[in-house]
């Protein structure tokens, strides 16, 4: 698994993909924070908060991740290199863990210079340092295992097909149900007995509770369940292919 782990690395970064990705990541976030006039503009709000960075964070990985993950599996299967791959002394997990911890190292990478925005706050603030590091790190790690969660999906939607432009719309229809389509859900008149409850089946409530900087075993938990169940799924697609 090792072995393909850094092979999926070392392709990400060999063509401009993985450049691109880390480049639009960080330059989206810096045009709304720093740039563009306006609520999002860290100078113009008065305010040493990164609180925008970490709303806008979630929906730039909505459509980053399945960028990424877009061509892990359906590429293999449209050149024909996924029956190579079975070849291999690999089992059906560790061939989708080897592209899923390929997939999340990237979006981690992505994540690493944001730090430098936490240094420019702690900086700005008055005095220097008057910043709410627990709320900033409790909603680092929830964009963590957004990323987890995110990539799952990714790898899941790849796999179901040969088309990466499908896996990527596919990815983006997942990620975006599951992050904010049951707040929408929970909304209606008909659910209001339990309102509550299909609320809790979002990612969006887990996140929130993690940038207050809370961490609950509930949302740690939820998350997880999240990123298994789409790994098995991932797996069981898979299977199905040899069959």
């Amino acid at each position: 698994m090792w072995a393909l782990l850094t092979k999926e690395i070392s392709e990400f970064f060999s063509t401009v993909t993985g450049y691109v990705v880390v480049i639009v990541f960080l330059v989206a976030n810096s045009l709304f924070l720093w740039v563009f006039p306006g609520d999002t503009n860290v100078l113009d709000s008065g305010y040493a908060s990164l609180d925008i960075f970490f709303m806008m964070a979630p929906w730039i990985f909505l459509f980053l991740v399945p960028a990424v993950t877009m061509r892990s599996f359906a590429e293999e299967s449209r050149s024909g290199t996924l029956e190579l791959l079975f070849t291999r002394p690999l089992t059906d997990l560790q061939i989708v863990l080897g592209k899923y911890f390929a997939g999340l190292t990237l979006v981690v990478v992505s994540l690493l210079p944001t730090l430098i925005y936490v240094l420019s706050i702690y900086l700005l603030g008055n005095p220097p340092g008057n910043l709410d590091m627990g709320g900033i790190w409790g909603s680092y790690i929830g964009l963590f295992f957004l990323a987890l969660v995110y990539v799952a999906i990714g790898i899941f939607s790849s796999s179901l097909t040969d088309n990466p432009i499908v896996a990527f719309i596919l990815a983006v229809l997942l990620s975006f149900i599951l992050y904010i389509g049951f707040d929408f859900i929970s909304s209606m008149d008909i659910f209001h007995t339990v309102n509550f409850l299909v609320l809790k089946m979002g990612i969006n409530e887990h996140f929130k509770s993690m940038s207050r900087g809370v961490l609950d075993s509930r949302d740690i938990l939820y998350f997880l369940g999240l990123i298994v169940l789409f790994i098995l799924m991932t797996k069981f697609v898979l299977q199905s292919r040899r069959w």
